[in-house]
């Protein structure tokens, strides 16, 4: 299945692109990076740049509904460009609208916030999110991962880079439980 990441031309935390994005190949799914413009994004380790990643889809020409889940990586700058773009916060809500998968780590929260879908959830992010998670009508907790079905959809969520490990997993069971990706516990077909 066609798995969305959607990060900015710049700004992007790149393990926790990079990382989801293994676990999701490793599952059998297909990650496709979505972004804001063609060409190329550029990934940092914290506030330098790291490697470049070639853009699959731009926002505007896909929907949702070209996808079946989406996961959105953090860093500070990605989703506050992403948010800024009416299109990439469309991209967002089409997920919730049509009750797939969501998964966001770190600052990533920051466009659920713009995209309106907090309301009611159950969520955690980098600590300094919390206030805006709370004045958007979500109940921010501290922990390692969040899965919330409080709404139309699985809505997972992280912290920070050093949760990414259970971040996985997490998405991964919700994926699959979605029918989205192979259960790696199943038996093989005869």
């Amino acid at each position: 299945m066609r798995i969305a990441f959607l990060a900015a031309p710049k700004g992007v935390e790149q393990v926790e692109l990079t990382e989801p994005w293994q676990a999701v190949t490793d599952a059998g799914g297909e990650p496709v990076l979505v972004s804001t413009k063609a060409g190329e994004i550029q990934a940092f380790h914290h506030l330098d740049r790291a490697d470049v990643f070639p853009v699959q889809e731009v926002v505007g020409e896909v929907s949702a509904e070209h996808f079946d889940g989406l996961v959105l990586p953090g860093g500070v700058a990605n989703p506050d460009f992403l948010r800024m773009n009416d299109q990439a916060v469309a991209f967002v809500k089409g997920f919730f609208e049509r009750g797939r998968p969501v998964a966001a780590i770190c600052h990533a929260a920051w466009t659920l916030v713009e995209a309106d879908v907090v309301r009611g959830r159950v969520l955690t992010s980098y600590p300094s999110l919390r206030t805006d998670i709370r004045n958007a009508g979500g109940d921010w907790v501290d922990e390692q991962v969040v899965v919330c079905d409080r709404g139309p959809n699985a809505l997972i969520t992280s912290r920070k880079p050093g949760d990414l490990k259970p971040f996985c997993e997490a998405f991964l069971k919700e994926f699959t439980a979605a029918g989205l990706l192979a259960d790696p516990t199943a038996e093989p077909p005869d």
